[in-house]
């Protein structure tokens, strides 16, 4: 099912994405997910580690368990979490070497099904 970099694949320009689902706090789930799902999950990532695609992945604790640091005037404040003006929460990430943004989103389809259902949104970073 999944394919690794071919032999000198090192030598083409690969690019970094962010892959990223959204969480909405308010709609937390009571109950975990179905073990059939982890498993599911464990497949994909050891897949798409294999195929020298995932770099890092993981999932982001709630708000309510952060800080947030601003920087004004030479002043820094800390507010700690939850913040109830977020609309729109990271719940996981992954971390992506690929070719394209093209190949970015295939995995991307891939891993929502997977998930069954939700959204990930695809962004590229440098460094």
């Amino acid at each position: 099912m999944s394919e690794s970099r071919p032999p000198g694949k090192e030598q083409e320009q690969i690019m970094r994405y962010l892959g990223y689902t959204l969480a909405n706090e308010a709609e937390t789930p009571t109950e975990a997910p179905p073990p059939e799902l982890y498993e599911r999950m464990g497949r994909f990532v050891e897949d798409a580690t294999k195929a020298g695609v995932i770099v890092a992945t993981g999932g982001i604790a709630p708000t309510s368990e952060g800080a947030r640091i601003s920087l004004k005037d030479g002043e820094y404040t800390v507010v700690d979490g939850p913040f109830t003006e977020a609309k729109e929460l990271v719940g996981g990430w992954a971390l992506m070497e690929c070719r394209d943004l093209p190949e970015a989103v295939e995995w991307s389809k891939r891993f929502l099904g997977v998930l069954g259902e939700g959204e990930v949104r695809v962004r590229p970073v440098s460094g």
